[in-house]
């Protein structure tokens, strides 16, 4: 199967640039993947379409402000720092820009959040195949603790605005979000208020959770030609026993599993490849790439947003919409993605959502 195989065009004017006034008030696309009907609704008709005994699985992890701005100690040029993981205590990779001014050895003085140089330092200390650069911070005990006083929310390119609005900082965070750990929101719960969670609990749906704490790699386009080519980036994650036993449960007893966004599905058919159908409680990280004509051992249903052309998100979507099959279900999603675009949804993080059944 080929990456273009997985392109379309999308105005650019639907790359939602800013949230819904309010979170549940988004549009919502209900696919039919069987039937293959789409119905147009609010995101706050989706108890509508859960029923008493289903298993609601969404990723908690929580966005850290993971982008910070530095300063060449030599030469005084700036740079845009985007954390992507912490190997150890003080040592991370990183995204930087300018990255050519950045080699092995060169040192950055850290700015806080209104550009003010403060005592933290770090040194370039390897820098692997994709660019990224290995940070050796010092002037704190511990970087991560000190995040929210210097670092602001890492929010995706096509935002394309010069600041952040004063609720990036809230609504780029899911209202649930718990373990910190992600540089990227799990999107599809952005959609989610405390009401709505509460509601779907009153009509019998149980809410469970996993951790996968999203790197930037996730929503990059794949860049080879040929899809089973790609290699993913791998994430941090961790299943626990409440949510395993409500997964067990429901899968013993007939009962739906859903799974808010690619994240926790990615989650769950981990677990699923390590341990069969039944799940175990399971830490560690996960490369899984599910691509079409993946099968899904658990996930019976898949609220998610819409993704970026050639996306690896977007390969998920399609593997789902047909398990099995290597082209019914992109020719399905691409189909239900042109509807979205003569319908005028909103795309990508900030956009609407889409949940199929």
């Amino acid at each position: 199967m080929r990456t273009a195989d997985f392109r379309f065009e999308l105005p650019p004017e639907l790359i939602a640039q800013a949230p819904a006034p309010q979170r549940d008030q988004s549009r919502l696309l209900v696919l039919n993947r069987t039937g293959h009907r789409m119905e147009h609704r609010q995101f706050q008709t989706l108890p509508a379409y859960l029923r008493a005994g289903d298993v609601l699985v969404l990723n908690d992890s929580r966005v850290i402000p993971a982008r910070l701005q530095g300063l060449n100690a030599k030469g005084g040029g700036q740079f845009e720092i985007l954390l992507l993981e912490e190997s150890s205590n003080n040592l991370w990779w990183a995204m930087m820009r300018p990255g050519k001014r950045a080699p092995v050895g060169a040192q950055i003085k850290l700015l806080d959040r209104a550009g003010r140089p403060t005592e933290i330092t770090a040194r370039v200390t390897a820098v692997n195949e994709e660019g990224h650069r290995q940070l050796q911070w010092a002037g704190t005990k511990n970087l991560f603790n000190e995040l929210d006083q210097l670092g602001k929310i890492p929010l995706p390119p096509y935002i394309e605005r010069a600041d952040e609005l004063p609720d990036d900082a809230s609504r780029y965070q899911t209202v649930y979000a718990g373990p910190a750990g992600s540089v990227a929101a799990p999107t599809a719960g952005l959609h989610f208020t405390p009401t709505l969670l509460a509601e779907l609990q009153s009509r019998g749906v149980h809410i469970a959770y996993v951790t996968l704490h999203v790197g930037a790699g996730t929503f990059l386009p794949v860049k080879v030609e040929n899809v089973a080519d790609h290699k993913m980036h791998a994430e941090r994650f961790s299943i626990g026993e409440a949510t395993v036993a409500a997964v067990n449960a429901a899968r013993k007893s007939g009962r739906r599993v859903i799974a808010v966004g690619t994240t926790a599905a990615r989650t769950l058919e981990t677990c699923a490849r390590h341990g069969g159908e039944i799940l175990n409680v399971y830490r560690g990280k996960t490369d899984i790439f599910i691509y079409p004509p993946a099968q899904f051992r658990i996930v019976d249903g898949l609220l998610t947003n819409f993704h970026l052309p050639e996306s690896t998100l977007l390969m998920l979507v399609s593997a789902f919409a047909a398990p099995g099959e290597k082209d019914r279900g992109r020719e399905l999603i691409l189909s239900a993605y042109a509807e979205a675009i003569r319908e005028r949804y909103r795309f990508y993080s900030y956009g609407d959502a889409m949940l199929i059944l």
